[in-house]
């Protein structure tokens, strides 16, 4: 165990009534003082967890990956299943990862993502458009280029994403923050009602955080996505966007937890406080 602490930000913006705006300060100051168990996974990655009893007025759960966004080690990479599906955790052991993180939307039925992947510059799968303007999920994307991560937003034009020139991106989202400032999210129940989370960010002195908020148990009742912008704000974050969430929020880490195969959060497919219970996804963010 180590004591790292990740350098947090309370800036609150402008709220529309006092007691909102009490509610939002009090909840900013418990994620900056909470008591973050550390543990330091090598010289260069940090693996940080904290459960609070009352944060959005609801329990809540949030574990982070925090390390440095460089262009030397540790490697931050994609993987993809391809049509087939499988456990965050098959991806980590398979690849030799030291973390692995659930990805962005598939198709639950026949496999593969429903948003672009493309690995060492070959495109695994392609955005998946019905003629209609791109849901929220397909405007933004994670890009790694000579092992640097970069959040860029394409809007709603059909192919933006196919014209990035980076050899490793994965389309996601929506986008939470650019530049520091929220990002515009749409009314709808995906965005406005509570679920399990995972979320990329870029934080504070070039770090890169990987989180997830577990959900839909009475130990932990999940964020909804302005919650979540709100949290990745007062950790820091300048950019930040959503991954898949839901049964799939899964964050695995090599060196934990031999007997839940390195899970360290509680997916909520199992429907218990437990670390086993994996919905097998299509794709994944590790760090090596």
């Amino acid at each position: 165990m180590c004591q790292v602490r990740v350098a947090l930000l309370c800036s609150i913006g402008l709220v529309s009534t006092a007691s909102l705006y009490a509610q939002s300060k009090t909840d900013s100051l418990q994620v900056k003082h909470a008591n973050w168990r550390s543990t330091r996974l090598n010289r260069h990655i940090v693996w940080q967890e904290a459960h609070f009893d009352s944060l959005f007025k609801a329990q809540q759960n949030i574990n982070l990956i925090v390390l440095k966004n460089r262009r030397r080690r540790p490697t931050v990479a994609l993987a993809s299943a391809g049509d087939s599906l499988k456990p965050t955790s098959w991806f980590g052991q398979k690849f030799n990862a030291l973390v692995a993180l659930n990805g962005t939307f598939f198709d639950t039925k026949n496999g593969g993502s429903v948003d672009l992947i493309k690995i060492d510059g070959q495109v695994m799968d392609t955005t998946r458009v019905s003629g209609k303007p791109l849901v929220e999920h397909q405007q933004a994307a994670i890009v790694i280029h000579r092992n640097k991560v970069q959040i860029v937003f394409g809007g709603n034009r059909p192919g933006w994403d196919r014209q990035l020139s980076e050899e490793h991106i994965m389309t996601t989202g929506p986008l939470l923050l650019q530049n520091s400032k929220p990002h515009p999210l749409i009314k709808n129940a995906f965005n406005d009602n509570r679920h399990p989370r995972t979320c990329l960010c870029l934080g504070p002195g070039k770090q890169l955080i990987l989180a997830t908020v577990d959900g839909r148990n009475a130990n932990a009742q999940g964020m909804n996505l302005h919650e979540l912008t709100d949290l990745m704000r007062w950790l820091g974050c300048r950019d930040a966007i959503n991954l898949d969430g839901g049964g799939s929020t899964t964050l695995w880490i090599r060196s934990v937890g031999q007997g839940s195969q390195g899970v360290v959060n509680y997916p909520s497919d199992s429907k218990q406080w437990i670390h086993t219970g994996e919905r097998p996804v299509s794709n994944v963010v590790l760090i090596r």
